[in-house]
């Protein structure tokens, strides 16, 4: 039997495996990495050899990418820690003129928040206020929850630091900080996440509208430190500076982003004077689990890449759209939003990245049109369902512990057209821009 069918079996093993075992996806994908190295069969089209070492192992794994994501896991509970975002939340709040502008305001300021800030961090931030404004209006706080998430995952997609799959996309298309805003002089992924939004807000607006014209009253939040908002400018300003500096992300960049976490926890520790078991505590509250999902992925989509299986793959989607180049972009941006509705977007998406670009290769276009298509798809489609994103999950156990019930079929009321909506307008842009 041929080494890749060996490998895809793995692989379609390990699939089946994290939608089964979705809590244990970590261990299922370095399971899987254990595995081919275990059998021997990492292969390396480079030196021809299918070696069981550790060369195999690392050469893989993108270090850089895990750089970013853990150092910017700690600046962001940092910030959370400063509440600064609470105390701009409530700004908001009070200077809106009713409380359906009020909320839709929230879920704006959420989202941009969560552009810089990991998802979930962003949800459990901004949830003790959504429910306190519900609480007094006496509404179901299930949209507005429901809300957080989504609008927190869809701009997860806009900028470098925002999710994982924008960090793979950025190391595999050469993408730095800024090329996420302007990219060869055309309007970039940041934007066509933007016409998202708008399209989002109007979504929920249409619901909040109804919330009452009166101004909301609330207690304020005080500002504990302004350090954390400094480290997060300066973890921007350093990947906008790496990103000019390389023309994309760099060692640099997750150099610049992991001194910056480490300086941050430094500070935590001897200025804000807090001892050994509360530094341990934030270390550990950090997304380890994700860290150590994307390790094993990395080995084993390496592992993918290496045999031939996407050149395959490419070749049977390519004879499918044949040079329609809209059929092609509408089944990349369809079958991502489902797919990822259901499955974990990390793996697919780094398994797709090769085939959307080969794809538009082969029909002389911009290869960013299939990828912006794809990561539109496969971090939009995970809003479908409560189960397609962490921070969906986080928002329906909220929910659960103030008593209010969140079932699968109440979220796709709100959950199917919201999807279509803002994938829809910001497939539009991404199609009238880069077409």
């Amino acid at each position: 039997m041929e080494i890749k069918w060996i490998i895809l079996g793995i692989t379609v093993l390990m699939y089946v495996l994290i939608v089964i075992f979705p809590g244990k996806k970590s261990w299922v994908s370095v399971g899987a990495a254990i595995l081919l190295l275990v059998l021997g069969i990492i292969p390396n089209r480079a030196s021809g050899t299918e070696a069981l070492n550790w060369a195999a192992l690392t050469g893989h794994i993108n270090w850089t990418v895990l750089m970013i994501y853990v150092g910017s896991l700690v600046i962001a509970e940092l910030f959370i820690y400063s509440r600064v975002p609470a105390v701009i939340a409530d700004s908001i709040i009070i200077r809106a003129p009713n409380v359906g502008i009020a909320m839709v305001a929230i879920l704006i300021m959420t989202g941009l928040i969560s552009a810089f800030v990991e998802n979930v961090a962003t949800v459990l931030v901004m949830a003790p206020i959504a429910l306190a404004l519900c609480a007094k209006l006496k509404l179901n706080p299930s949209l507005f929850m429901v809300g957080l998430a989504v609008i927190a995952n869809l701009q997860g997609t806009a900028t470098l630091v925002g999710d994982p799959p924008s960090m793979i996309f950025a190391d595999y298309a050469g993408y730095g900080f800024n090329d996420f805003f302007v990219y060869h002089g055309k309007l970039s992924i940041f934007f066509a996440v933007q016409a998202g939004m708008i399209a989002g807000a109007l979504f929920f607006y249409a619901f909040f509208a109804k919330s009452g014209k009166d101004k909301a009253e609330i207690t304020r939040e005080k500002i504990l430190t302004m350090i954390p908002s400094v480290l997060l400018i300066l973890m921007i300003a350093g990947l906008a500076g790496a990103s000019f500096i390389y023309g994309g992300i760099s060692l640099l960049s997750g150099i610049i982003v992991m001194v910056l976490g480490v300086a941050g926890l430094v500070w935590y520790k001897f200025v804000r004077r807090q001892d050994n078991r509360e530094i341990a505590r934030l270390v550990k509250s950090l997304d380890w689990d994700t860290a150590l999902f994307l390790i094993g992925i990395f080995v084993v989509v390496g592992a993918i890449s290496e045999t031939g299986l996407l050149d395959d793959f490419t070749a049977l989607l390519s004879r499918v759209v044949g040079d329609n180049v809209f059929l092609g972009f509408f089944l990349i941006v369809a079958v991502s939003t489902v797919i990822s509705g259901f499955v974990d977007n990390v793996p697919y998406i780094i398994i797709m990245l090769p085939v959307a670009r080969s794809m538009a290769a082969g029909l002389s276009l911009a290869p960013e049109l299939y990828m912006f298509a794809l990561l539109i798809g496969s971090c939009m489609g995970g809003n479908l369902t409560p189960f397609g994103a962490s921070a969906n999950v986080v928002a329906v156990g909220i929910l659960k512990k103030e008593g209010v019930s969140m079932n699968f079929g109440q979220w796709l009321k709100i959950g199917i057209p919201f999807t279509l909506l803002t994938t829809g307008a910001a497939s539009l842009f991404v199609w009238l821009v880069w077409r």
